[in-house]
Formats: structure tokens, C-alpha cells, sequence
């Protein structure tokens, strides 16, 4: 590792580290002292947490100017992989490792991601308590502080999620050049059928505010997409196209040198797909375009990220009920892009910010299906799957759970569950039973997963006026 790239991660996690370990070294005196039996004539005096939230948020706040670098980090570490062999070959190892079981990037928005996580329990707190509760001004105090760091800290993480995006897509596509850009916005990838001589096809595509690629899965080592085609969003028109073509859900893109009819699966997901392909439309015209050309001159090299570390996935192995939680899929075959071409669905960048802002981890009972008995994980719901532990202390997941296309239910009665707080998961054939241990916790768990398995809001977070960390 370069020690430019070195002294750059360890100067701006390691304080990072140090504070948050005895962040929550606290944390876990007090909720100690909480459910401790003993000293119960003071115990009141301990059933608080507000104190200690308030104490850490305000030194918190003097590490500001360490988050505001993070871009920095992702920048490097990016440079040092495109201009070292060497380099690549350990971050690709890493992300290789258990451990890692998401991309590697995306840990390093972690710190900035927990300012949001901060900011959602200390509003729930202080929707709890009563303005005379004893915990209420400090976790009211508390929260006015981590709302304004967050504020502060906003756009930079909106920067950085999109460049992580975009190093990530980089790594599931050949046949591509500079798709990391200054000024470029991911907005939406997914599944649509394209219309060609030979009927319906299906393809992935991938819509940015300047540019709609579309791919077809390679049968490679490596699992990659291989883009067909680019079609430039400045000038392109945009309409159904159901009763021409006879196609259920279709619409066509009339672009400057090229018409290509899609279809979606569903009527809801050719809404998506059209309302965001106008917003990106309407970008493109206000910047006069960007980029003219994506599409590599020459053939892509043989040389990717991935090869010969990854065979082939297939529906079964994202989605079958598995008999072993040992059983593991594999690294680059569970992205989310991956996911999304076994589902026939999309997602967006909305719904990728709805996802940071909807992470939970507890235990839960699961059951199969088929099965009579209950086994009770540790389970992390991040990044649209559910990941599954022995316990907490495991340092990684045993097998995971991707829950795009899932719908997420209650139990009906002929199902024979007779338990309480138990919600269904279910796609197609594969079902999952699921039970909390608590009213509260079940709200919780159908809370975040429900922001997974449901369509986001329409409303745009992203503003193409953002300047980009790159």
C-alpha cells in the first residue's frame, strides 16, 4: 500500500476508531447499570441515556473536519487500484475475505452514515419521553446537535455515495470507458426486455443524468455485463408505446441517432423508469450534455477486477430456501446489480439513500418454510439483504438474504403459525417466517424491510447543481 494511501486511512479513521470504542464503552456501562439488579434504590438515576448521547455527540462534532476528508480516502484508494496491479490485487483479496461482506468501499461511508443513525434514535427517543421525562432535555439537546452536524455533513455524503456507486457499477461492466466522470449522477439501474428482430430480450441497463447504457450478462468468470449500446439523454423523447407495439408495459426512447422500444415487467416499474429517464432527460438539457462518448474504442481488455474468483450464480443460489446457513454465494454474483437481473426489477439511487437510512441488526427467530423449528440469528439488515450471524460477536455472516422483489407479510391463518410478532417474507416459491421478540421490535424490523420491498417515493435527493469529490 502507498504510504501516501496509507497515512491518509490511518490519519482519518484511527481518531475516528479511538473515539468511537470509547463511545461505546459507555454506552454499554450505562445500559449495564440500566438492568443491573443491584443498587435498585438508585437505579432511576441510571435508567437514562440521554446524558451520555449529548457528552459524546458535542466531542463528536470536534472530528468534523476528519469526515469532511473521507472523499479524499475513496479517491485515493481508487487512484492507487487503477495505477497498481499490486493494489488491486489487495483490495480485490479483502473484498474476497468473509469479513467483507459487503463492497469495500462502502465501509468507508460508514462513519458518515452513523451520524444519520445517531440522528433517527435520538428522535425516536425524544418521541418517546414526555417534556417532563428526566432524560428529555439532554436527548432533546443531543439531538439538536447531531442534526446540525449532519446538516453540515450532508452534501459530502451525497458526493460520496455516488462515487462509491460508481466505482462500484465500474466493476460490473466491460466494454466501458471512463465511467467516472466529474459531474456524473447514477440514478437508476435495473431489468427492462428490448425489442429487436428477434422478439423481446432481456438487458441491463443502467441510466445516468447524460447517458442510458444497456448490457446483456456475460458468461464469464467474472459475471460482468457487457454494454451493447449508449444512448445520450440531451435531445431524447421519451413515450408508451403499449398499443403500437402490442407489448404489455412498453415505451420507446427516441434518441438523436438511435429508437429503442423496452418493456418492464410491471406497470409500476415502467413508471419508474420514465419518470426518472425524463428527470435525467431534463439534467442532460440544462448541462448541454456531458460526456460524448462512453463505449471503449477498442476491445476491453482481458484483465478484470474479478477474474477467476467468481463462478457462475444462478436464481437458485440468490433465492432458494437453503438447508445450510454455511451455504454461501458468491462475492461479485450478489451484487445489486446481480440481484437485480435474477428478479427483473430495478432500483435507484433514491432507494439506495433510503436504504442507509433504514440498517438494523437484532435477533430474530427464523423458520423455513418446510420446516417445524425455530433457530434463533443475529441478523444485520443492510444494503436491500438481510445478513445472517450465529451471534453478535461473529466477525461475519454465515449466509445472506438479498430481499429486492420480496414482499414482506403477515402470516394468515391457515399457515399454522400461532406465534406472535411474526412477519412473512416471500418470492415466488421461497418463504421465510421471521420472529421478534417484542411488539416494538417487530414494528421495527416491518419498518426498515418494508423500505426495501416497497417501491421509494418519488421525491429526488440528488441535485445535479452538487459538485462531485473527484
Amino acid at each position: 500500500m502507498p504510504d501516501s494511501l496509507r497515512n491518509i486511512i490511518f490519519s482519518n479513521f484511527d481518531p475516528l476508531y479511538t473515539f468511537h470504542s470509547g463511545f461505546l464503552k459507555e454506552i454499554e456501562q450505562r445500559l449495564a447499570l440500566w438492568e443491573g439488579r443491584s443498587n435498585a434504590h438508585i437505579k432511576g438515576d441510571y435508567q437514562r441515556i440521554g446524558d451520555v448521547m449529548l457528552k459524546n455527540i458535542q466531542g463528536m462534532k470536534q472530528l468534523t473536519a476528519l469526515l469532511q476528508r473521507h472523499s479524499e480516502v475513496l479517491v485515493q484508494l481508487e487512484q492507487a487500484a487503477r495505477s497498481s496491479r499490486k493494489q488491486e490485487v489487495l483490495c480485490r483479496e479483502f473484498e474476497l475475505q468473509k469479513v467483507c461482506y459487503l463492497p469495500l468501499n462502502i465501509f468507508f461511508l460508514r462513519p458518515l452514515h452513523r451520524l444519520m443513525h445517531y440522528k433517527q434514535i435520538l428522535e425516536r427517543l425524544c418521541k418517546h419521553y414526555p417534556p417532563h421525562h428526566a432524560d428529555f432535555r439532554d436527548s432533546r439537546a443531543a439531538l439538536a446537535d447531531i442534526s446540525e452536524m449532519a446538516a453540515q455533513l450532508h452534501g459530502t455524503m451525497i458526493k460520496m455515495e455516488n462515487f462509491q456507486k460508481l466505482l462500484e457499477l465500474k466493476k460490473d461492466l466491460i466494454g466501458i470507458d471512463n465511467l467516472v466522470v466529474p459531474g456524473r449522477e447514477f440514478i437508476r439501474l435495473g431489468c427492462l426486455s428490448k425489442l429487436s428482430g428477434k422478439g423481446l430480450q432481456q438487458r441491463m441497463f443502467f441510466l445516468f443524468n447524460d447517458v442510458l447504457l444497456y448490457t446483456s450478462r456475460g458468461m464469464t468468470a467474472s459475471n460482468q455485463f457487457k454494454v451493447h449500446g449508449q444512448l445520450q439523454l440531451y435531445g431524447m423523447t421519451v413515450t408508451e408505446s403499449e398499443d403500437e407495439w402490442g407489448v404489455p408495459h412498453s415505451f420507446t426512447l427516441f434518441g438523436p441517432r438511435q429508437t429503442v422500444v423496452v418493456a418492464a415487467s410491471t406497470a409500476a416499474e415502467m413508471d419508474k423508469w420514465i419518470e426518472d429517464i425524463k428527470m435525467a432527460i431534463d439534467l442532460a438539457e440544462k448541462c448541454n450534455g456531458l460526456a460524448p462518448e462512453l463505449l471503449a474504442s477498442s476491445p476491453p481488455e482481458s484483465k478484470s477486477p474479478e477474474d477467476s474468483t467468481v463462478d457462475q450464480e444462478s436464481e437458485d443460489d440468490l433465492s432458494s430456501s437453503r438447508t445450510s446457513l454455511e451455504r454461501q454465494s458468491p462475492h461479485r454474483g450478489n451484487t445489486t446489480v446481480h440481484v437485480c437481473w435474477h428478479r427483473n426489477t430495478s432500483v435507484s439511487m433514491i432507494d439506495f439513500s433510503i436504504a442507509v437510512e433504514n440498517q438494523l441488526s437484532g435477533n430474530l427467530l427464523r423458520k423455513f418454510k418446510n420446516s417445524n423449528g425455530w433457530q434463533k440469528l443475529w441478523v444485520v439488515f443492510t444494503n436491500f439483504s438481510l445478513f445472517f450471524y450465529k451471534s453478535h460477536q461473529d466477525d461475519f455472516p454465515l449466509a445472506s438474504l438479498p430481499l429486492l422483489g420480496y414482499s414482506v407479510t403477515i402470516p394468515s391463518e391457515s399457515e399454522n403459525i400461532h406465534k406472535d410478532y411474526v412477519f412473512k417474507l416471500h418470492f415466488k416459491s421461497h418463504v421465510y417466517y421471521f420472529r421478534s421478540e417484542s411488539e416494538y421490535t417487530f414494528e421495527r424490523w416491518m419498518e426498515v424491510i418494508r423500505s426495501a420491498t416497497s417501491s421509494a417515493c418519488r421525491t429526488r435527493i440528488l441535485s445535479h447543481k452538487d459538485s462531485h469529490p473527484y
